[in-house]
């Protein structure tokens, strides 16, 4: 269930930072040339914050839960991506978004077990 509530918090905050930076972009002189770097960041924050979130209350596992939620979010990703494009494949941008991702998550489970209330 923590899990779930990791993934669901990661994909909410996606969306918030990707939506905020779609104003930016349309009402500013910022070129499309920053996207990738922004979905990167936008990705890597998200899972960071979700997977800490989830494993503030388990207390063990974190880098593991934090891991598969990390790896979980980025394979519905590429999922609804490769049902939603046709021709969709892995390439160098998607293996460092996948290794990204898991990191992310994996270093979010060790601050969220970490955490002090």
């Amino acid at each position: 269930m923590n899990i779930f509530k990791g993934i669901i918090i990661s994909i909410l905050i996606t969306l918030i930072l990707l939506f905020l930076f779609s104003i930016i972009l349309t009402y500013t002189n910022i070129g499309e040339n920053v996207i990738p770097a922004v979905i990167i960041i936008a990705t890597v924050v998200s899972i960071l914050i979700g997977s800490s979130i989830s494993t503030i209350k388990i207390k063990r596992n974190g880098i593991i839960n934090g891991g598969i939620i990390g790896l979980v979010y980025i394979l519905g990703i590429y999922l609804i991506s490769s049902i939603a494009q046709m021709g969709f494949g892995i390439n160098v941008y998607s293996i460092i978004m996948i290794i990204l991702s898991i990191l992310a998550g994996m270093i979010g489970g060790i601050v969220g077990v970490n955490i002090k209330k």
